[in-house]
């Protein structure tokens, strides 16, 4: 699990709290990590986990508070959209073919509570 590197109070303190809170979740789940903050041109990955032969393309969001609503709901289009052209590179950078089997989950946590989204949103193909 990776060191806290950020200020105490920051928001990048506060969001690589809960990309380490949610590893924990996901590798007690199961989950083999393969990478944590993937990034690229077209955007960033907090999460890239294998289970059962499935790539998982993870967007962690967390939240202290409910003030907003749920985490999840905070992932719009223009944020599914890019994380999807970040998994195309990723895909090709290492050689996974086109059967490879893929998918869009998010981590959202709320204070304590950790629900996982699976098949949170769908693949939008680079046009």
């Amino acid at each position: 699990m990776e060191q806290l590197s950020y200020k105490k109070g920051s928001s990048r303190y506060e969001g690589q709290k809960g990309e380490n809170a949610a590893e924990v979740f996901l590798r007690e789940k199961g989950i083999r990590i393969l990478e944590k903050n993937f990034r690229c041109r077209t955007g960033e990955i907090d999460m890239i986990g294998l289970e059962d032969g499935t790539y998982v393309f993870f967007e962690v969001k967390d939240r202290r508070k409910n003030y907003s609503g749920d985490p999840y709901e905070s992932v719009g289009y223009k944020k599914q959209r890019k994380i999807c052209l970040a998994a195309d590179f990723y895909r090709m950078l290492h050689g996974l073919s086109e059967d490879t089997k893929f998918r869009f989950d998010v981590i959202s946590i709320l204070g304590e509570d950790i629900t996982w989204y699976k098949n949170a949103f769908y693949y939008m193909r680079r046009d």
